[in-house]
């Protein structure tokens, strides 16, 4: 009899009944690959769940884990956290010490779970002014504190029978986890989802990826306390998928190579990255392939889905992808059938060049609040359409309010937000969560999104100004690495500006000029006005960028001024730059 697949716990008991891994996750320890059976994963889970009973934890109980890099402890404490009906309150690495001791103190965690050194120092500071009773390390730090301390809690199954009792008692409707969203403004929120939220989404996602279980190799990299890479684990669990850790982004075209994976879930901004790096190794190239690299890329960015350039197009593309796109599939493991990316817009050129190269991007939409799916791409059955997210999932209903807000009801949107019932209420009105993004739905049932209804804003002039759609444009510059477009009450828009330190530098070197300031060089300031005149052309007169200034430094995660998914935080970047912002806009407050 196959396990009924109700709760978070299930997946892992499916993939035994039915796809049971030798490989069920893979990891790098002293510079060699590891692995985990499916068998050997279960009986660590149950080992959790007895360790955290033994503890005192009980049901409904949280149990706060950060780390900074993905691993099999993550998944093990996973399990066995939800299968005795306490909850896992994932929280980003990259965190501020007040955003721990706020997220911590406000989730009521009684155990935190860190991965190293770093982690477990900035949770101790703050440790005093929290719930929490102990921290334990997956890394061996204190032996006392280790991961392998806390198993041999666990390791006699005198009490196995209680998490048995425990799990028969858990309801599918029942509160699985909180995810406290990174947010572009504002303080955290801690989203409730239940078992059931993230399982249906799991299993009516499955179905519209359509993949054949068992004999595939994935990569997993995304910061697992986000819900997409978070549903992605589960649903590799449910398809018996081996699972290899990489060891990090900066090694992970390393691990690609070595792991050839099948596919992998990414997030926009890692493909900027990877676009911007086959584009500097297409400029080093001398002569014809230089003149073919560049004539390949032309034909990529006019690539329609379904064959519908013509046979000529199709003739030219097969050489195009022998003789450059295969190197670029090489350079992802040469195995790589396609990618999938959510999070946040990507450009649509993107999305056309990499389906072209014959590593195709599908492009979904789906927020925390909705576990995360609510449309997708794919080839399937005309499923396929650039420049949307693709068509709305089965059992998930989408409508577009009269002010263009995207509306979602289904089994998928979450319980509320923890401890807060004013922004819940705002949030969940008449059955639908109000999504706060702007879109319309076409006649072929295909979802587009148009920009954030939260992020829009007038000029002075009365002119809406959709900051998403302008900045993914002018980031198809190799110029520009982020760009926040500005201007609301004022008379026109205007933008911040952080360049791409290492094309910049390159090019500096390449035209023998010195860059002493990067904010105030003269021939920098020239081309990048250049690239935005360019990009200009396209757009409306009262959305086109008039002015705009260079930061000096880079905006990162650990600086705050973008999330850890890479959205940018406006209000921040704002007040960081405030100087910036009064200098492109002085002459008109003057006035």
């Amino acid at each position: 009899m196959k396990t009924p697949i109700t709760h978070l716990f299930d997946f892992i008991s499916y993939q035994q009944e039915n796809y049971p891994q030798k490989k069920c996750y893979v990891y790098k320890k002293d510079n060699v690959w590891k692995s985990i059976s499916t068998n050997e994963f279960i009986e660590q889970a149950n080992a959790v769940s007895r360790a955290l009973l033994k503890l005192g934890v009980k049901p409904n109980d949280k149990i706060a884990v950060i780390s900074s890099n993905n691993r099999p402890e993550w998944h093990a404490l996973d399990i066995g956290v939800l299968q005795i009906g306490a909850q896992n309150v994932p929280l980003y690495p990259t965190l501020s010490k007040n955003d721990y001791k706020y997220t911590i103190k406000h989730s009521d965690a009684q155990f935190c779970f860190v991965s190293d050194k770093v982690l477990l120092k900035k949770v101790l500071e703050i440790k005093s002014k929290t719930s929490l009773k102990e921290v334990f390390t997956f890394d061996e730090i204190d032996p006392e504190t280790s991961w392998d301390a806390f198993l041999k809690l666990g390791k006699s199954k005198e009490n196995q029978q209680e998490v048995e009792e425990l799990k028969k008692g858990i309801k599918s409707d029942d509160l699985a986890t909180i995810i406290y969203t990174s947010g572009t403004t504002g303080t955290p929120k801690g989203v409730m989802l239940s078992h059931r939220n993230i399982v249906e989404n799991t299993l009516v996602s499955a179905d519209a990826l359509d993949l054949k279980a068992g004999h595939k190799r994935v990569i997993s990299f995304l910061p697992i306390n986000h819900i997409f890479e978070r549903f992605a684990s589960y649903y590799y669990q449910y398809k018996g998928f081996e699972v290899y850790f990489a060891e990090s982004l900066d090694k992970l075209g390393e691990n690609l190579k070595e792991v050839k994976p099948h596919f992998m879930p990414v997030v926009p901004r890692l493909v900027e990255k990877v676009f911007d790096k086959i584009i500097a190794k297409g400029n080093e190239l001398k002569g014809f392939k230089k003149v073919l690299f560049f004539l390949s890329l032309e034909l990529a960015e006019k690539y329609q889905p379904y064959n519908e350039n013509g046979v000529w197009y199709n003739i030219k593309l097969y050489f195009a992808r022998k003789l450059i796109f295969s190197k670029w599939k090489e350079a992802l493991g040469g195995k790589m059938q396609f990618m999938v990316t959510g999070s946040a817009p990507i450009q649509e050129r993107l999305i056309r060049i990499f389906t072209a190269a014959g590593i195709p991007i599908f492009e979904g939409y789906g927020l925390t609040e909705t576990s995360p799916g609510v449309s997708f791409n794919s080839l399937r059955n005309r499923g396929l359409k650039i420049g949307t997210v693709g068509k709305v999932l089965k059992d998930i209903e989408v409508k577009i309010a009269s002010d263009g807000e995207i509306l979602i009801k289904g089994s998928n949107v979450m319980l509320g937000y923890y401890k807060d019932e004013a922004l819940t209420k705002e949030a969940l009105k008449d059955g639908y969560l109000h999504t706060g993004d702007i879109g319309t739905l076409d006649s072929e049932g295909f979802l587009k999104i148009t920009d954030r209804k939260k992020e829009m804003f007038k000029t002075s002039g009365g002119k809406y100004i959709a900051p998403a759609v302008l900045e993914s444009e002018l980031k198809r510059s190799p110029f520009i690495e982020q760009i926040m477009v500005i201007g609301e009450n004022e008379k026109m828009p205007a933008a911040l500006v952080q360049v791409n330190f290492e094309f910049v530098n390159n090019w500096a070197k390449k035209h023998k000029h010195t860059i002493k300031d990067i904010s105030t060089d003269l021939k920098l300031n020239f081309k990048i006005q250049d690239e935005i005149d360019l990009h200009n052309q396209d757009l409306g007169s009262w959305e086109q960028i008039k002015k705009f200034e260079i930061t000096p430094d880079e905006w990162t995660v650990e600086e705050g001024l973008i999330t850890p998914t890479l959205k940018l935080k406006r209000k921040v970047i704002k007040e960081k730059y405030q100087h910036l912002y009064d200098k492109i806009y002085k002459e008109d407050h003057e006035e």
